[in-house]
């Protein structure tokens, strides 16, 4: 399925600022690392329907992918 690109873009910055709020990373650092992530890879691909999974649980696939959990 194919979401909206103004939707996701929402959901991208509210998952940045998630991200950088629990790593301590400035939203700028957290931006990096969220672009050259697999998780974003799998988001903007459309696999598994990632985009419809809530920010929290993609906060959580980064939070495990750069082993800050």
């Amino acid at each position: 399925m194919q979401a909206n690109s103004n939707i996701l873009q929402m959901k991208y910055a509210r998952i940045v600022e998630s991200f950088a709020h629990k790593t301590g990373l400035s939203y700028e650092e957290a931006l990096g690392k969220f672009y050259d992530s697999v998780t974003y890879d799998l988001i903007k691909n459309g696999v598994a329907d990632m985009h419809c999974f809530s920010d929290e649980y993609l906060v959580d696939e980064l939070l495990i992918e750069y082993k800050y959990k």
